[in-house]
């Protein structure tokens, strides 16, 4: 299928899903959120993929939500009554469903980061589990400067991700945030010296995640995120519940068995989702 935001291929078991407007630094426009939506969708249905890399093209990862949607007619804000004012939480919430999407996913989710992670790309990049950079990368709540405050996700998300005192500052003064530091503090995993070395890098962890079993893979990612909100003990009760619901002894002798034969292991994939209201029993 073809996007106009874009680029979706799927190998081995790796979709590597590619932001793909570089003459417009990759913005932010109403497609590129329904399109995103409905490729998270398709992704988390049919159980295809066992990983994401997040990638992007041109000088930029991305710079963020497009200005001219709110300046050239495309989106009215009603900012004169409180009516008004009162419907826009209602479309904030509906742009951070997208984004929860690629956070809500079954799979974990690697982002690859060149040049600039602006505005709205910083949002994306904090839904995601692990971060890589080019060494030219940056990072910058872009909002503070154009006299909003961001409201996506990343004033929520990336104090779980790197110190809080780096978030007031960036949040404060929209400096940017250079790929070393961000290295340092934790944002991101790794950087290196291209973009090419950092997708190839990429890449090959995706293969490694690929080759585990996606039941675990996605129980670890539940652990993880159901930690980080929760007290230890809530979440080690969780553990045990979730454990005791994705339990496999078969996955645990195919490691063992593909060690021993020093064959590529075999796991089966998630399960594709049937939605209830999808199905096509009739009405009576």
């Amino acid at each position: 299928m073809t996007y106009q935001c874009f680029k979706l291929d799927i190998q081995n078991s790796i979709a590597h899903l590619s932001l793909n407007r570089p003459d417009a630094m990759n913005t932010m426009q109403p497609v590129f959120f329904r399109e995103l939506s409905a490729i998270l969708s398709e992704l988390q249905q049919s159980g295809q993929a066992r990983v994401l890399v997040l990638s992007s093209t041109g000088k930029h990862f991305c710079a963020g939500m497009s200005l001219d949607v709110f300046t050239s007619g495309g989106f009215r804000i009603d900012d004169s009554t409180a009516a008004g004012r009162a419907s826009l939480a209602m479309v904030v919430q509906d742009m951070h469903r997208c984004i929860n999407q690629l956070e809500d996913l079954r799979m974990p989710v690697i982002a690859a980061i060149q040049g600039g992670c602006i505005g709205g790309g910083v949002d994306l990049i904090c839904a995601t589990d692990i971060r890589l950079g080019s060494s030219d990368s940056f990072f910058c709540i872009q909002e503070i400067n154009i006299g909003m405050t961001a409201d996506l996700g990343t004033l929520q998300r990336l104090p779980k991700l790197i110190p809080e005192g780096i978030v007031h500052e960036m949040a404060y003064t929209g400096r940017r945030l250079a790929a070393q530091r961000a290295q340092q503090c934790g944002l991101l995993n790794d950087v290196f010296e291209t973009q090419e070395q950092m997708l190839a890098a990429a890449m090959e962890m995706a293969a490694e995640i690929a080759s585990k079993p996606p039941v675990a893979i996605w129980g670890s990612k539940q652990a993880i995120h159901y930690a980080r909100d929760h007290s230890t003990h809530d979440a080690l009760q969780q553990m045990a519940w979730l454990q005791a619901g994705i339990w496999q002894s078969s996955n645990l002798l195919e490691a063992f068995m593909a060690k021993q034969q020093k064959r590529p292991t075999n796991f089966p994939d998630l399960a594709p989702l049937q939605y209830f209201a999808d199905s096509d029993y009739p009405l009576k």
